[in-house]
């Protein structure tokens, strides 16, 4: 399934690099259309955010009346959900679609000349034998980066084959070589620029969603209110439980920065910009989106 999507991915960005001949400056370009066409479904989330924000101290209040009704508190949850028109598992798609994008442009960036030059696998592995067998090494998890940096002596090898010559792909990206892999160039500084920025832009983008949410659980802290008596309805081990609530939910919004910092130091930096730029328009997405949708 990933290797479809980035099959599909790598005919945009194959377009995009044919236009400009600049492999960061395509990857930018496709980060936009990308983040363009998931436009909606980030409306979508933005909007069921804010409405299961607003729920939840109607939640809470049924938590506590039926709290010794597991069965009847299910029932009424599920009742409240059908009222205000929104599923329990509504974000469940944004989270599946995040997923298939990251495995997928993981696989676009790591075969760059499978998924966007479209070069036979057969060729692909016949110019790895002939590296080889030339005293060099190719890397068994990235070969076709080591192929691009082979480029100009597999296309002397092979003047008449029309794959070679898409070999050579313009990876330099101000000054940064975009195929270069932090964990096989330690004591090169540059490597490290792209993947900094994009660790401070997910401080940032954390910090912006884990805000909002958290202002909006200490008031649902402070005050739940029982629909029918009026009375505040929570004990001081309730409040402890939604401060552990709190610190889980934030706990869990930094597992997936931590796992793409991971992966941003042993892919390609093509990958890295990609998130990087990622974040950057979802960071303005979010500021914008904020704003105007109620």
């Amino acid at each position: 399934m990933f290797q479809f999507f980035a099959n599909i991915f790598g005919y945009l960005l194959e377009f995009l690099y044919n236009l400009i001949n600049n492999y960061g400056v395509a990857i930018i370009l496709f980060s936009v259309i990308i983040k363009i066409i998931l436009l909606p479904l980030s409306i979508k989330q933005q909007r069921t955010l804010k409405k299961s924000t607003e729920l939840q101290d109607k939640m809470k209040t049924l938590q506590f009346k039926y709290k010794n009704n597991p069965e009847k508190l299910n029932q009424e949850m599920m009742n409240l959900y059908k009222s205000e028109n929104m599923s329990p598992f509504s974000g469940c798609l944004t989270a599946i679609v995040q997923f298939i994008l990251l495995i997928s442009i993981f696989y676009l960036v790591r075969s760059p000349l499978t998924f966007m030059e479209k070069i036979p696998q057969d060729d692909i592995n016949k110019y790895v034998t002939q590296v080889e067998e030339d005293g060099r090494q190719v890397s068994d998890i990235y070969p076709e980066i080591d192929l691009i940096r082979e480029a100009n002596w597999l296309q002397e090898k092979n003047p008449d084959d029309e794959s070679a010559k898409k070999l050579s792909l313009q990876m330099n990206f101000l000054g940064l070589d975009l195929s270069k892999i932090p964990q096989q160039n330690m004591s090169d500084y540059t490597v490290y620029i792209i993947p900094a920025l994009y660790i401070l832009s997910s401080f940032i983008s954390i910090k912006l969603t884990t805000s909002m949410q958290t202002k909006k659980n200490k008031e649902n802290k402070d005050k739940v209110i029982d629909g029918t008596t009026g009375k505040e309805l929570i004990t001081e081990e309730e409040a402890n439980e939604m401060d552990t609530v709190m610190q889980t939910n934030k706990m869990m919004s930094w597992m997936m920065p931590i796992m793409s910092i991971s992966i941003a130091f042993i892919a390609p930096l093509g990958l890295a910009l990609y998130w990087l730029v990622n974040n950057i328009l979802m960071i303005l997405e979010r500021l914008i989106l904020n704003k105007f949708i109620k």
